[in-house]
Parts: C-alpha cells; structure tokens; sequence
C-alpha cells in the first residue's frame, strides 16, 4: 500500500491548500467591500474639484495653467499603479502588458520615457525591462494614503510643468464590476478642454479669490491631478481584492476537483490491492 499512502499524503495537502485559499477567498470578500466603498467616497471629491476647475478656467480664460500646456520635449512620463501582492490572476500582467505596448509605441516614435512605480509589481517589472524609475512607492496597504502618493508623483508633475515631459500617462486598472476589471493606459497630463470640463446642467458661478485667482488656479489643479492618481489608487485596490476573491474561489474549486480525482484514484488502487490479496488467498487455499 505505498502507492495508497503516497495518495493519502497528497490529499492532505491538497486539503491543505484548500483551506487557505478559501481563508484568502473570504478575507478578500471582506476587503473588497470595504475598498469599492472607499473608492465610491472619493468620485464625487475629484468630480467637485473638476467642475471647479472648469468654472475657474472659464472665469479667467486669459491664464492658462502649466499642466494645459503643451510641451515640446522628446520624454514623456508613466505613472504605472499595480499591487503590492501577488495571487489576484492575471490583473497586474494585463495592466503591464498596456503599459508596455504603449512605451514600444513611444520607442518606435523616438520617445524617451521615465516612470512612477506605485505597487512592488510594477515597481520590479520596471527594473526588469531597464525602465527609468524616477521614484516609487510600495507597501501602501490596504488604504490608500494622499500623503505617501504626492511624494513620488509630484516628481513627474515638476517635470511637466518645468517642461522636460512633453506627456503625463497614468496606468491602473478600473473597476467595473466584481467579475471585471479593465486595464487602462490613460493621458493624465497635458490636462485636456474635455477633461475640464464642467458637468451639464451645472452653473457658473463668479469667485472672489485670496489671494488672487492664478495662485488659487495653480493650487485648484495640482489638487485635481492628484484626486486622478487617488482615484486610480482606489480603484486599483478595489480591482486587487475583487480579482483576488475570484482567483482563489477558483482555486478552492479546483482543489476539490483535485481531492475528488485522488479519492478515487485512491478508492481504486485500494480495491485492486484487496482484490489481488483475495486472488493470492484463493490460489493458496486451492494448491493446498
């Protein structure tokens, strides 16, 4: 019975396995909901701040802001969002594989580029391939914090306004449901007429500013960048879990399909020992 104790011994440890995954499976669950709520809460605040924005634009339309103008320069910039942990499928590799046809674009058109890793995935990816890393940030958890992301991206967003970037791109992926998430490859900077502007329906209202309407302009749009790379943080954390929940539910699946497969293997290899121990019982007994 060697080969039935070596089966026994797999299942064991496919039960193991089994346990966890289905451990990691509802934790996921739990953060999930917690993640697409905190990634709700934060819409409405980037969408104030555009329409704001796009009000302001239109009250001062002789000004414009450094982030709407467009650079001249042979460099553009990435700012790749990917997780920290791995076991959520193929999300970080399908946002990756955007990021990369977009820099063999770019290559192809004689275009330099430098990158922003938020997440350890991205993050090793990019020194894989032998991209400019010009700062980063891991170990974000399981909340974003504005404070940890403004550091690294504000280096990009310098390089933009002194004109060393000619584009800003940001890369996440998007939550659209529990079962759908999509990668995307998106221009952050320059911001764009469209992307400012202000909702239908919505009215125009005149300021009274302090101290006067460039300085609030420049601070009103650097916070609005920054509501974008937020969101997309959010969004990227909601996307992690959802992808998680689903990866190990069919991991736990595939592990009782396993434990199946081997009980019966087992069942069968046990019953054809008995049966032979029969056989060699019956022969005996008949030569005696």
């Amino acid at each position: 019975m060697a080969a039935g104790k070596e089966i026994r011994g797999k299942i064991k440890s496919v039960e193991n396995t089994k346990k966890i995954t289905k451990a990691m499976e509802m934790v996921a669950a739990s953060k999930m909901r917690k993640a697409q709520e905190r990634m709700r809460h934060a819409r409405p605040y980037s969408d104030k701040v555009r329409n704001i924005a796009a009000n302001l634009g239109k009250a001062n339309p002789e000004y414009t802001h450094a982030f709407m103008k467009v650079n001249e320069a042979k460099a553009v910039g990435f700012i790749v969002v990917t997780t920290d942990k791995g076991l959520c499928g193929g999300m970080n590799t399908n946002v990756l594989r955007a990021v990369t046809a977009k820099l063999r674009e770019l290559q192809g058109q004689g275009i330099n580029s430098q990158a922003v890793a938020i997440g350890n995935k991205g993050l090793g990816f990019l020194n894989r391939i032998g991209a400019q890393v010009v700062s980063h940030v891991t170990q974000l958890g399981d909340t974003p914090h504005l404070d940890k992301l403004i550091g690294p991206v504000k280096v990009l967003l310098d390089a933009y306004a002194q004109g060393k970037v000619s584009a800003v791109y940001l890369g996440y992926t998007r939550f659209i449901n529990t079962m759908k998430q999509e990668p995307v490859v998106e221009q952050l900077l320059p911001l764009t007429a469209e992307s400012l502007k202000a909702d239908e329906g919505s009215v125009g209202w005149d300021y009274i500013y302090e101290p006067d309407a460039q300085a609030v302009i420049d601070e009103l749009l650097v916070r609005y960048v920054e509501a974008l790379v937020y969101q997309a943080v959010a969004e990227n954390m909601a996307s992690e879990q959802s992808a998680r929940m689903v990866a190990m539910k069919a991991a736990t699946d595939n592990a009782g399909s396993v434990i199946g497969e081997l009980k019966l293997i087992y069942n069968k290899t046990r019953q054809a020992a008995i049966t032979k121990e029969l056989s060699e019982i019956v022969a005996g007994a008949a030569a005696v």
